[in-house]
């Protein structure tokens, strides 16, 4: 993987590098909330709505929770002149896993959004990006700004070696989702200068 700076076309602005970016994790951890609120364009979202026939297939039992993703959530930011970060949320119901190698296809990283009052949850995104050997960092989504852990017994429960960055993040914040994408693409950077 190697950044490198556009050319300028015709004395004009560089073109900006494409960066496709993944964000992942179990059902109801907020990827999609994640998404919308740094997309500088209308997110692309594939929501359904939570039937009865979903019963026993699809996790329920999240408070206000209607809708699950089917397919994937996309959204564009803008960093400087000279690089465009393309977002994708992956749908967090077992049954659509099928989707993620062709998602994470081209990726130079991913977010593992996490909710601590269900950690079982994400060990599936968590092995699939150690298996796969793509650079992720773990980000806590902090609901309501309440921490019950510390990111330490967090990583141990976890069992995320202390090389895969972990933060505090709130997925409905702008501010807060740009500094864990910034550390994902930072992250990404070191491993592909090593």
């Amino acid at each position: 993987m190697v950044f490198k700076r556009s050319e300028k076309t015709r004395g004009e602005k560089p073109v900006p590098i494409p960066v496709k970016i993944v964000v992942a994790g179990g059902y109801a951890v907020g990827k999609t909330t994640f998404v919308g609120s740094i997309s500088e364009i209308e997110p692309l979202t594939t929501e359904a709505s939570l039937t009865s026939k979903s019963e026993g297939v699809d996790i329920a039992g999240v408070a206000a929770k209607s809708t699950t993703t089917v397919a994937m959530d996309f959204g564009r930011i803008t960093l400087g002149d000279d690089l465009i970060l393309y977002l994708f949320g992956t749908p967090g119901q077992d049954r659509f896993h099928f989707m993620w190698d062709d998602l994470v296809r081209g990726a130079i990283g991913a977010v593992v959004l996490v909710d601590t009052s269900r950690l079982e949850d994400c060990f599936p995104a968590i092995d699939y990006f150690e298996n796969s050997g793509i650079p992720f960092v773990v980000a806590v989504n902090a609901f309501f700004g309440k921490m019950p852990y510390t990111l330490d017994e967090v990583r141990e429960a976890l069992a995320v070696p202390g090389t895969t960055p972990m933060v505090v993040t709130d997925a409905r914040d702008r501010g807060a989702t740009k500094a864990t994408l910034l550390e994902l693409v930072q992250h990404a950077l070191a491993l592909a200068n090593a």
